[in-house]
């Protein structure tokens, strides 16, 4: 397939280029991954070379598990085409979607979106997939601001679903839709968050991750015991109830207590509960109880709410193979 037929390019041929060349191939879309850095022939060839070999390697694996039909693993491969910086040029002009995914420098990300809004064309959405920097401070880089925001995708790209999606005040309304729109299309969750450090995940993971890694440092576990605690406990759980939903379900109110206890035991600075909490509390907003809190309740059927969350957790057990059929003894409380 000509690279200059495809209506999505990556910008970057390091891991994060390939990881959403995947997804799109995945889906049946082709795809071109643009190497935006000066090369000799002779570099040029072998990064193509080490760059189809990882990614054919990849698909293999996804084979192998069953992610993916053996028969069907050239014909993802055959959906990426790499290209070099000096046939950039007609690859950009005819993409509809353009991911910036170069080094995570300023000088970067100037010289990439300055050429790449000389080259695209004007109603072209381009999204940097930058994890650091905001995209209001990358927007001035390039021509046609209202067509760019951020696009922070979760490693690896092609598997995990969440796409987090940061636009700047400039950007489209419309252009957040139609980037929004092709995500899904490809079999994406996108998420929506305001122009602010960290996106969402970032913000709390680094906040989990620091925490564990004090743990282990305060002796209060070794690392073995946290992550299986991570895998069977925390992250068991908020894979199958969101955070917030999880507040709710149990109460509000129990949040702000263990966060009270914990910030006189521990640490005010690390566990004080933010003041939406302590509000949400004293005006009764305590989740299913109140049929009010980060959610509203109001009108649901609080008894099909609550099935819907336990079949999601047995969902999980079963995944993990530690779901059992209640014995028959057991049910009648033998």
């Amino acid at each position: 397939m000509n690279a200059v037929t495809a209506k999505v390019a990556a910008l970057g041929a390091g891991r994060m280029g390939r990881g959403i060349a995947l997804a799109y191939a995945l889906s049946g879309q082709a795809v071109t991954v643009i190497d935006f850095k000066a090369r000799t022939d002779e570099a040029w060839q072998k990064l193509q070379q080490e760059a189809q070999a990882e990614m054919l390697l990849t698909l293999r694996q996804l084979a192998d598990l069953d992610a993916l039909p053996a028969e069907d693993v050239q014909a993802c491969l055959e959906n990426i085409q790499l290209c070099r910086l000096q046939e950039a040029e007609p690859v950009l002009a005819a993409a509809r979607l353009i991911y910036e995914a170069v080094p995570e420098t300023l000088e970067a990300k100037r010289d990439a979106l300055g050429r790449l809004g000389q080259l695209a064309a004007p109603d072209a959405l381009v999204a940097s997939t930058t994890s650091t920097m905001l995209a209001s401070d990358l927007s001035p880089m390039i021509t046609h601001p209202e067509r760019f925001m951020n696009a922070h995708w979760l490693n690896p790209a092609y598997l995990i679903p969440l796409v987090e999606i940061s636009a700047h005040p400039g950007t489209s309304p419309d252009a957040v839709k139609r980037l929004r729109d092709d995500l899904t299309s490809i079999g994406k969750v996108p998420v929506e968050c305001a122009c602010s450090p960290g996106y969402i995940v970032p913000r709390l993971q680094t906040l989990v991750m620091n925490e564990a890694a004090r743990m282990v440092e305060e002796g209060v576990a070794t690392a073995e015991q946290i992550d299986l605690a991570t895998r069977y406990g925390l992250g068991f759980r908020f894979a199958a109830i969101g955070v917030l939903e999880f507040i709710d379900f149990g109460g509000n109110d129990i949040l702000f207590y263990a966060s009270r206890y914990l910030a006189d035991t521990l640490d005010p600075a690390r566990f004080s509960a933010p003041e939406i909490v302590e509000r949400y509390m004293h005006d009764g907003r305590n989740g299913l109880r109140s049929q009010q809190g980060f959610h509203s309740y109001e009108n649901k059927d609080l008894e099909a709410y609550r099935r819907d969350v336990l079949a999601r957790v047995l969902a999980m057990s079963r995944h993990f193979g530690l779901s059992r059929r209640v014995s028959a003894n057991a049910a009648q409380g033998v």
